[in-house]
């Protein structure tokens, strides 16, 4: 309880400079509309050292014209939370799909980890740049595979490790089919989201291409909709390197260089598709791999036809879409529903479901309802 505290706390006096600083308003000037004898206790107030009074927030409030919740509610995302989307540039469509995350992935951190549970001080970046080359996204993306133990087939454990190794949230969910998924960087918890209705191929692009964003947020800020094809010089650049990165995270060179050799003259649109499916890519970028690594021959790849590339993840044992959210997120809202710092009703108002589809979300997670229908 007491560390959800401080971290509200230090949520509200956050806000206060955010508003402070939105207006123009030094310290000093708003120190004195509150009445403050000095500076210091304002910049105790916004550093979280100090809990600010009741009479104090009506004041606030007064000043800047916020409403109480604007400073109080852990559910709004105030001056933070910039947001990558990979999806067509439909403004209206995603400025509502955003409005439904924010407060899930702000529930998510607010509820934090559990008590004794270690918290990442760090968060990993990548030693890439706009001007990095080719070679070094990928060799950046082979080192990662080795680091967190990913190879054979990262695509296997990925999601689970990334959470391990990051602050990192991956919500898997139903999104219009105009979306793919997001990146969204957030203090103490950056979260990856994914459209689970589209093929798995398709989802574990979307994943390595998102966590390449993340892990290179502070050298090259991706733009605000990945579109397809990128626009601008230094937007395709960006995105040249994310699949780069993304071709050799996904399908690591050893791997993929010892299926080659497997083959035994089986017919090159079999092997393609099959073995695709065993790297949960799609066949396309498989072949697209091979080129890269100069292992299919010119002659050899005149042959192939891209119309016979079919497997995407669409079909196959792993063609059923996975579960909602994800067991990190359902775990952490488990225990704050359990410890009564979030309401039953409110969770599923935020999730947009029943009581009874909330109940369900635990069930299919294998966890024990937290409550009484």
């Amino acid at each position: 309880m007491r560390c959800i505290q401080e971290r509200f706390q230090l949520m509200i006096g956050e806000r206060i400079k955010f508003a402070r600083k939105e207006t123009g308003m030094t310290q000093e000037e708003l120190s004195a509309k509150l009445g403050f004898k000095d500076r210091q206790i304002l910049a105790n107030i916004e550093g979280g050292k100090r809990r600010l009074a009741a009479e104090e927030l009506m004041k606030l409030m007064e000043v800047f014209s916020k409403p109480m919740d604007f400073f109080t509610d852990p559910l709004l995302l105030v001056g933070e939370g910039a947001v990558s989307w990979r999806a067509q540039n439909v403004p209206k469509l995603l400025t509502e799909f955003e409005a439904k995350v924010r407060p899930i992935v702000a529930l998510y951190r607010i509820l934090g980890p559990k008590e004794g549970e270690p918290e990442t001080a760090l968060v990993s970046q990548l030693p890439l740049t706009p001007k990095s080359t080719f070679e070094e996204a990928s060799l950046a993306a082979a080192r990662l595979v080795a680091d967190w133990s990913l190879a054979p087939v990262p695509t296997r454990t990925m999601r689970e490790v990334a959470e391990e190794k990051l602050p990192l949230l991956v919500l898997m969910m139903d999104m219009p089919p105009e979306i793919s998924g997001a990146a969204i960087h957030l203090t103490a918890v950056d979260t990856i989201l994914i459209n689970r209705n589209e093929p798995e191929g398709r989802r574990n692009y979307d994943f390595a291409h998102e966590l390449f964003h993340l892990l290179t947020w502070q050298s090259m800020p991706p733009a605000p909709v990945d579109e397809q094809p990128a626009k601008g010089t230094k937007a395709k650049r960006v995105e040249q390197l994310a699949e780069s990165f993304g071709a050799t995270f996904l399908m690591p060179e050893p791997t993929v260089k010892k299926a080659w050799e497997l083959r035994a003259g089986k017919e090159i649109h079999t092997w393609l598709n099959e073995t695709a499916q065993f790297f949960g890519v799609s066949a396309k970028a498989l072949y697209w791999r091979l080129r890269n690594l100069e292992l299919l021959s010119e002659g050899d790849a005149l042959t192939v036809q891209q119309e016979r590339l079919t497997w995407n993840g669409a079909e196959g044992p792993r063609a059923k879409k996975p579960k909602l959210y994800s067991r990190p997120f359902m775990e952490r809202l488990h225990r704050g529903l359990d410890q009564g710092y979030v309401s039953v009703r409110k969770a599923a108002s935020l999730l947009e479901t029943t009581v009874y589809g909330l109940r369900l979300l635990f069930e299919e997670n294998g966890l024990e309802v937290p409550f009484d229908l």
